[in-house]
């Protein structure tokens, strides 16, 4: 029987990128994936009305939804929507691609071509492997990102290449519980997936990618963000346990839930 394979693209206030990340989505694409979810998180740019209307003639050999949360639940609290959406309706895998274009679905069909999808729990797109493509970030923010993969790696004791590239693809196996309802609902979520994925012993494979940057506008406060995340990576190697158990989140939600706002309701 065919794997069911979810592709979730998380956006908010991105109306200008998402239509190019429509636009990636061809016929040779399409027919490797089920479904794809656009999960918008109360965008104030009218991003769900503009990917309704891209995606209205694109997608003819997968399905497509555009869902809306039911609140602005931070980067982090989509993905929790996400994999609620793809457990509950049985799919296999779940790829990300975020909503900004900065990744690119076409790096990951390889891996599914080759059945690597089957073999690991988690497929990672990293932006730091010899063979990735890096264009238009800064060395700057290069430095910061190959220093913390450093510190994660020293930490985990296995090597880390990326912490958040925007193109990722689970087995849907390892998420049926969701353990990682704690774990923060803002841009840090990826990097404690990756503490939880290590500390389960789950098989980790990062993969290279082409990433660039262009007219995408960051909500991360640079040098905040780096803060918290050292000073959870510090309480991580403290006791990982008591850590990955922990309530992470600022504030506590009880359920991560959205409408549907369309369906071409085409089963692929």
């Amino acid at each position: 029987m065919k794997k069911k394979i979810l592709v979730f693209i998380p956006t908010y206030n991105c109306k200008s990128q998402i239509i190019r990340v429509i636009r990636q989505f061809d016929k040779s694409i399409q027919n490797y994936l089920t479904t794809v979810l656009l999960v918008d998180n109360k965008s104030l740019d009218n991003t769900l009305q503009i990917s309704v209307k891209a995606s209205s003639k694109k997608f003819k050999y997968c399905r497509f939804k555009a869902l809306e949360n039911k609140k602005n639940y931070g980067l982090g609290g989509s993905h929790k929507v996400a994999f609620r959406y793809a457990v509950d309706n049985k799919y296999d895998y779940l790829i990300v691609l975020h909503g900004d274009d900065q990744a690119s679905i076409k790096d990951i069909i390889p891996l599914l071509k080759n059945g690597l999808h089957t073999k690991y729990d988690c497929l990672l797109g990293s932006r730091f492997m010899k063979s990735s493509k890096l264009l238009g970030y800064s060395k700057f923010r290069t430095f910061g990102n190959r220093v913390y993969n450093l510190l994660f790696s020293m930490i985990l004791g296995k090597k880390v290449s990326d912490l958040g590239s925007g193109l990722n693809l689970y087995s849907l196996n390892s998420f049926q519980k969701f353990y990682y309802k704690k774990f923060p609902d803002n841009l840090t979520f990826n990097y404690v997936m990756i503490l939880a994925s290590y500390h389960l012993n789950q098989r980790v494979l990062y993969f290279p990618i082409s990433w660039r940057e262009e007219d995408q506008v960051s909500n991360v406060k640079l040098f905040k963000q780096a803060f918290n995340v050292l000073f959870m990576l510090l309480k991580f190697s403290f006791n990982r346990n008591k850590f990955l158990l922990s309530e992470l989140r600022e504030k506590k939600i009880n359920d991560y839930f959205g409408d549907i706002k369309f369906d071409n309701n085409h089963e692929g």
